[in-house]
């Protein structure tokens, strides 16, 4: 698995950079005794350790089997809901919701859950609360990616702006080819990304469980295809 640093943090590892090296030359030049600028330096080091951490982009390949029927996790994180909802603004019919959580050490990049076509991309103003609040998937800022699985099924799935994060990027475009190697979008700090499953879709996961964006398998969709 290869890993390199995400397209969305680039300008803004450079610019703290530069502020970085500013201030702790400052720091050296003109503030005595050395211990302060010492420990300006390493809060400095671990700080941009941080944020490269945070902006790393690993490729990744998926070596399961059949992809037809199957969905994986968006995102890296910790699965914080998994029931039976009403999904008002696009499917509009009852659903089943799958939630997964990011903290600021998880990786930001969001993969697409399935192979098949992005129908619909569409972006929501909103709020701004925590995102484990389960009225954050339909109150906080948010992008909506409606795609149809190459088995047929519709699959809905909801990047969601948290307390920190306030910024969704979206690379889906409606007409697309999706395939689970690929980047869907991305979220700028701690956030969490909702997918919407059928009603009978065999549920792989549990509340709880950790997941790997692109890797991990989350459920397995029902063929509609004659």
């Amino acid at each position: 698995m290869k890993v390199k640093i995400h397209r969305e943090g680039t300008n803004i590892l450079v610019v703290l950079m530069l502020i970085l090296v500013i201030i702790n030359l400052s720091a050296w030049m003109f503030i005595r005794p050395a211990a302060i600028p010492v420990t300006f330096s390493v809060i400095s080091g671990i700080l941009y350790l941080f944020v490269v951490n945070f902006f790393r982009s690993p490729h990744r390949t998926f070596h399961g089997g059949n992809r037809d029927n199957l969905v994986v996790s968006s995102v890296d994180g910790t699965v914080v809901a998994l029931e039976e909802v009403f999904e008002p603004e696009v499917l509009r019919r009852k659903v089943r919701m799958l939630s997964v959580f990011m903290s600021v050490l998880n990786v930001h990049a969001n993969w697409f859950p399935v192979d098949g076509e992005v129908l619909l991309v569409r972006h929501h103003k909103g709020r701004f609360m925590s995102a484990y609040l389960p009225k954050a998937s339909i109150e906080n800022e948010r992008s909506t990616v409606l795609i149809r699985a190459t088995n047929g099924q519709e699959i809905l799935v909801r990047q969601i702006a948290g307390a920190v994060a306030r910024r969704i990027v979206t690379y889906a475009q409606p007409g697309e080819t999706a395939n689970i190697e690929d980047h869907m979008g991305f979220i700028k700090f701690g956030s969490r990304v909702d997918i919407y499953l059928p009603l009978d879709a065999e549920i792989l996961v549990k509340i709880g469980d950790k997941t790997t964006g692109g890797i991990t398998e989350v459920a397995h969709l029902k063929n509609t295809r004659k």
